[in-house]
């Protein structure tokens, strides 16, 4: 393995926005594989109502049929709050001769500068940045704007062509809570749901 991709998340649930973008990190990056890390408890963000199981679960079940795909439960093991810094590290070991790409949306880069070593990390892993409608680099904090100029320059950031899909989980939710269905779904995911009655009222 030459490339590979790190895709984290909550994937609460895993939706086919998130197969989109993660398709698009492949082709656009010469991927050879894309591991997704659900969240096990994520720092940064609220406490997801999902237990990280089931999430793992319909992960796996919708990246099934993908050959460049896969699911870690690297996140979810380990006790207490993850960082992406601690999650590189882990692959730096499990793969010491590959290069990393680490996955984010614009919203994230605008917040990269808050992580957890984030000027190691940065050095450690190559990034791809996914835009999100209306997102533009102009906003990006002063505090990043050394490093992303020169980044960008050397090609250990990338812009995706591809934007961040438009479908969320929290709308997700919010249907499957109102009408048990969604077509943002991969159907093994849909069926998933239905069978443990996940996300009713």
């Amino acid at each position: 393995m030459k490339n590979i991709g790190l895709f984290g998340g909550t994937f609460d649930p895993i939706h086919n926005g998130h197969l989109h973008i993660a398709r698009a990190f492949a082709d656009e990056i010469g991927l050879d594989l894309v591991v997704f890390l659900p969240a096990g408890d994520p720092y940064h963000k609220d406490s997801t109502r999902t237990p990280a199981q089931e999430r793992l679960n319909m992960v796996e079940l919708a990246i099934a049929d993908g050959p460049k795909f896969a699911a870690s439960d690297c996140d979810i093991v380990r006790d207490g709050a993850t960082y992406t810094f601690d999650t590189v590290q882990i692959f730096r070991q499990q793969f010491p001769g590959a290069q990393l790409w680490w996955l984010m949306g614009s919203d994230s880069l605008m917040q990269l500068h808050t992580w957890k070593k984030w000027q190691t990390l940065v050095r450690q892993t190559h990034i791809a940045i996914a835009m999100r409608q209306g997102d533009n680099l102009n906003k990006t904090p002063r505090e990043l704007h050394a490093w992303l100029g020169e980044a960008l320059q050397n090609g250990s950031v990338r812009i995706l062509n591809a934007p961040l899909h438009n479908t969320s989980s929290t709308q997700i939710r919010a249907d499957l809570a109102k009408t048990h269905h969604s077509d943002g779904l991969p159907q093994p995911v849909a069926q998933y749901i239905r069978q443990h009655k996940l996300y009713e009222k």
